[in-house]
């Protein structure tokens, strides 16, 4: 039986594709043992073994960005690191190392490639990150990528997996049981507000802000501000206000929304377009501008509208979503032109990627 192992961790931007791999290898492969890697910082503590996966956890090595004093404690943290993840993968006996990405890869690839150990690299953001540069560039020419054009060495692209229940969603079928589940009015147009698993401020703020003007509209707003945030908000009209800090059944909000404010993550642009649902994509202002290329190909077709962090205000939302929400027409284009953009099928294709990979190593 095949024995693989999944490095990714972080935020649900690795952990998501991550378990939607695992899934999919399952489902091919039922003998198949996994093994999820991770570092106590991440999302991964908790999700992973929620979806039923082993979980081993590794010291985290941050890769500064710029020179910085902490540049001198990397090498004595990396060689650490390295050591622990070679020890997982030989008490599993990894027949190949999966790597999504984050402060788990990096050592996760070394210690796969000292021990000879196959390596696939799935990079999930248009513009690539460190670690898998680093073993697109050294450790492999197995390089899969989530959106056409990303540079890298070897690079294939496959498209983001994503969970089965998303791919396979028919958002009017699910629609009243959805907005029944989440405490909404079955018939009002709905606004879905989410700034991915963490939240966003600048985003729960300008949405917020606006509660009275939208509730005054005939809107109803089902917001999920983040784990660690709170948000009170004053019931002013007929429709609902729903504040979530967390929602699981993100299949269930999606099937209720009629249009989704929210960050362009390479899941969130890749779920979001593949279900149809019209959006407002708010790039994060940090790193290297990857939010804003991984939303470009669905924004460019007029699947979703592109603003920026910056610009996105409680005027903004007040003079452009309710005109939004009450469009019929436009949200209908929108959510036309979104599906088909990006794949959807994701999971399957490089899960029988992986699994090839070992059938050819052995």
């Amino acid at each position: 039986m095949p024995s693989i192992v999944l490095a990714g961790g972080g935020s649900a931007g690795h952990t998501s594709p991550l378990i939607a791999t695992a899934d999919a290898l399952r489902r091919i492969d039922p003998t198949v043992e996994i093994l999820a890697l991770g570092t106590e910082r991440g999302l991964e503590t908790r999700v992973v073994p929620e979806a039923g996966y082993r979980l081993e956890l590794i010291p985290p090595v941050p890769l500064p960005r710029k020179p910085t004093p902490a540049l001198l404690a990397v090498p004595g943290k990396m060689l650490a690191s390295v050591s622990a993840a070679r020890r997982v993968l030989d008490e599993a006996k990894a027949d190949v190392l999966v790597g999504f990405g984050g402060y788990v890869s990096t050592p996760a690839y070394v210690a796969a490639w000292r021990r000879k150990t196959p390596i696939v690299v799935h990079e999930g953001n248009a513009v690539p990150g460190i670690a898998n540069k680093f073993a697109a560039r050294y450790c492999t020419h197995h390089v899969k990528t989530s959106f056409p054009g990303t540079e890298l060495p070897h690079a294939e692209y496959v498209g983001l997996p994503i969970r089965r229940a998303i791919s396979t969603l028919d958002r009017a079928a699910l629609r009243a049981e959805a907005r029944q589940f989440f405490g909404l009015d079955p018939d009002a147009p709905t606004l879905f507000v989410t700034g991915g698993s963490q939240g966003a401020q600048r985003i729960n703020d300008s949405i917020s802000g606006a509660a009275a003007d939208l509730q005054a509209a005939g809107i109803q707003v089902l917001h999920a501000i983040g784990p660690k945030n709170s948000l009170e908000v004053p019931q002013t009209g007929r429709y609902p206000y729903v504040v979530l800090n967390y929602i699981d059944r993100m299949d269930l909000a999606y099937a209720a929304a009629d249009l989704v404010v929210c960050r362009s993550g390479a899941n969130t642009v890749t779920e979001v377009s593949g279900v149809g649902l019209p959006a407002i994509y708010v790039p994060l202002p940090i790193g290297n501008g990857e939010q804003k290329l991984n939303a470009k190909p669905v924004v460019d077709v007029g699947g979703g509208v592109l603003i920026d962090n910056a610009e996105l205000s409680v005027d903004w939302v007040r003079a452009n979503v309710p005109q939004l929400l009450h469009d019929r027409e436009r949200l209908t284009a929108m959510s036309t032109a979104a599906r088909g953009v990006i794949r959807t099928d994701a999971d399957e294709r490089l899960a029988r990627i992986i699994l090839d990979v070992v059938r050819s190593a052995s």
